[in-house]
């Protein structure tokens, strides 16, 4: 009688979700890398562990141009995912062609129909968030009834209100909507971002540090005043 072959152990694959962030040069480039230069200075650790997607629909570079780009990011030690918003196809030694975030073949064809979009939700943290906690809830609002820590992060698609005192990142309005608003109790961030727009606590100055604030967006600028 013949013995059974040994069965092989199975090859464990996981699927991963990755968060990136969205970065949109604009002309002329030389200015806006200047603009992104000034940012680095004052904020080094801006782009730390985080890949970037690289937003070009707005500019329509050549691929001459395009590499030149991304050479420029890549020596500011930027990593680059993907780039969105390129005509394909892109010449091989550049990152991918994505689409809404995705990878996108040279064939690649828009659905007929629209994605439906999920319902929008809130998201209420009882505690506070400690440094090196991430909470990304892109679906609604996020409240959190303690402080965000230092090195912790909050990314909302919706509002962010935080009944304790806010020291570490927060980014509202991360689904496109310029609408949305940070409030906090105590304040002292390290990172505000409104939809695209990011303030550091450089750029923030002392004035209102440690008292109640409101935060949105207004002409393309983040606005911050005391709440009353």
């Amino acid at each position: 009688m013949t013995s059974p072959a040994p069965t092989r152990p199975s090859l464990p694959l996981r699927g991963r979700v990755f968060r990136a962030v969205s970065l949109t040069p604009e002309a002329p480039l030389a200015e806006w890398l200047a603009l992104l230069d000034g940012a680095l200075k004052r904020s080094a650790t801006l782009f730390d562990d985080r890949a970037v997607i690289l937003d070009v629909a707005g500019l329509k570079p050549a691929p001459s141009e395009l590499e030149s780009l991304i050479a420029e990011l890549s020596a500011r030690k930027l990593r680059i995912l993907g780039i969105e918003g390129a005509d394909a196809p892109l010449p091989s030694n550049l990152p991918p062609r994505l689409v809404a975030g995705r990878p996108a073949g040279d064939s690649f064809e828009a659905p007929a129909f629209e994605e439906e979009k999920p319902g929008v939700s809130s998201l209420t943290i009882e505690g506070s968030v400690r440094s090196g906690q991430s909470i990304v809830h892109r679906e609604g609002d996020v409240t959190v009834m303690g402080s965000v820590s230092s090195g912790a992060e909050i990314l909302a698609g919706g509002s962010i209100h935080v009944y304790g005192a806010l020291r570490g990142r927060a980014i509202a309005g991360a689904a496109r909507n310029p609408r949305a608003r940070i409030y906090c109790r105590k304040f002292e961030p390290e990172l505000l971002g409104i939809d695209r727009l990011v303030r550091t606590a450089e750029d923030m100055g002392t004035h209102l540090r440690g008292q109640a604030v409101q935060i949105w967006s207004d002409g393309g600028a983040i606005k911050i005043a005391a709440l009353g």
